[in-house]
């Protein structure tokens, strides 16, 4: 364990029994005591002196001994429906990765843009992104590594050796490749944890609904621009690869393709599954409308999908199934104990005050909407790549909602961007674990993803005030 992790593992609780211990009340006497917790919470995320998810458990153990909650309000939180959508969502990426759909998907977006040096690095973002729409960015940065090192391979073995314009390259493919699944997942619900703890926290505490289809109309298309200006700033400004040519790239995705061999059932399977589940999320409100008895949400939507791939067997004979709970093995089970933990503490500042207080300080405060936006979306944005975007979204979003309050706006107009800033961090390996495997791979240097990081971090915080001052409101 290193130096960091020990003082965490002990600054958390120390600071959690003075805080609770003063001699005076910081806001109420519930309210401090959910700010202690908060803190402990925090300092285990940010030094990750234990899991995540063990850190995310504490509301079970103190809100209740403490008098914040009855530990049934506070378990509640830990089986949220939005825990249950994202826990389908977990299924099908699952389901995806095990019949090896997503690799097939990838290549052949990759094989469709084109061989050239810079459609490679399109082919390489575009196909990240659509995969990191679905299933982690862990996952889809995962699969694009050894195809993307495969061909910078060939650039190391050819006759002129690793040139400049070879480095510049494989800057841009692994560069490409992290900043695309960051992202991609901005464009679903499912897409990324903290999309998700935000959809809990607004149905959870404010009754507001947000659906997979008006999610998408706002995060896809800003999730197009973002990955749109990553390639540019990639491959003509910063890194650019004048005169590069190579054909074999062709050769290797034709090889990746051919060991996949043909489309074999069980991909179609899921295939047709996976299409039926995202038809019936994107028009889940018109089906409702012409069925109103039916009632259907995405996280019923969600666990249809998940049952599917558990019961519908591949083969009746044989009783083959897609999945079995075996393969549950390795689904994220600490991310949804982490949603459960994020919405307890968001429960917990809300039945202790925290949150009108927040909103009654801005309310008598004379602070530009404009302003407080940007300053919101910059803290979230550089916060982020310091500490888990989850845990992060999880501390905040109850305090945003508190701040739109005060400044008596809907707090849609000022949630949606901050969240969304959540998953753009850009600039640092730590960042977001995308970042972190394509440092890994060796061709990338700290102040090489910073240099880029910073530009795209910025032109990120631009957008987003402007989603925030004119296209959240069209929307919503």
């Amino acid at each position: 364990m290193n130096l960091s992790k020990k003082i965490g593992l002990v600054l958390g609780p120390a600071l959690f029994f003075i805080l609770i211990n003063l001699p005076y009340e910081l806001v109420s006497e519930k309210g401090d005591i959910v700010i202690a917790v908060a803190f402990w919470m925090v300092i285990w995320w940010i030094t990750e002196a234990v899991s995540i998810s063990v850190a995310a458990l504490l509301p079970l153990i103190l809100f209740p001994l403490l008098k914040i909650m009855p530990i049934a309000d506070v378990g509640a939180n830990y089986g949220s429906p939005i825990v249950f959508l994202f826990f389908g969502g977990f299924v099908m990426a699952l389901a995806l990765e095990k019949v090896n759909l997503h690799k097939r998907i990838a290549l052949n977006i990759i094989k469709i843009t084109g061989t050239t040096p810079n459609k490679v690095v399109l082919g390489f973002m575009i196909a990240t992104a659509s995969l990191s729409m679905w299933i982690s960015n862990t996952a889809s940065t995962v699969v694009m590594l050894p195809i993307a090192i495969s061909v910078i391979q060939l650039l190391i073995d050819d006759k002129d050796g690793f040139t400049k314009n070879d480095k510049n390259f494989a800057l841009s493919v692994m560069l490409g490749i992290a900043f695309s699944a960051n992202a991609g997942g901005i464009a679903t619900v499912i897409g990324t944890p903290p999309n998700s703890v935000l959809i809990g926290l607004l149905e959870n505490e404010y009754n507001i609904e947000v659906s997979f289809l008006k999610w998408m109309i706002i995060g896809l298309p800003f999730s197009i621009t973002m990955i749109t200006i990553s390639y540019f700033v990639l491959v003509k400004w910063m890194f650019p690869n004048k005169n590069l040519k190579f054909n074999a790239s062709k050769d290797i995705i034709d090889l990746e393709l051919k060991k996949l061999g043909a489309t074999s059932g069980k991909e179609k399977m899921v295939l047709v599954i996976f299409a039926v589940t995202v038809f019936l999320w994107i028009f889940r409100t018109l089906i409702n409308n012409v069925f109103p008895s039916l009632g259907l949400t995405d996280t019923i939507i969600s666990i249809m999908a998940a049952v599917a791939l558990f019961s519908i067997p591949y083969n009746f004979k044989k009783g083959d199934f897609i999945v079995g709970w075996k393969d549950t093995e390795k689904l994220a089970w600490g991310i949804l104990i982490l949603f459960g933990g994020g919405l307890a503490l968001a429960k917990g500042m809300s039945v202790s005050g925290i949150v009108d207080m927040v909103a009654s300080a801005i309310a008598t405060s004379d602070i530009s909407i404009l302003l407080t936006a940007s300053l919101l979306i910059l803290l979230m944005l550089f916060m982020t790549e310091l500490m888990s975007n989850v845990a992060l979204t999880a501390v905040l979003a109850p305090v945003v909602a508190g701040i739109a309050i005060g400044l008596e706006i809907p707090m849609l107009y000022l949630l949606i961007p901050v969240t969304m800033a959540s998953s753009c961090a850009f600039m640092l390996p730590m960042a977001t674990p995308p970042n972190a495997i394509v440092f890994a791979s060796g061709y990338i240097k700290v102040h090489e993803m910073a240099r880029v990081g910073i530009i795209l971090n910025l032109i990120a915080v631009a957008i987003l005030i402007l989603v925030f001052q004119f296209i959240v409101p069209l929307v919503f």
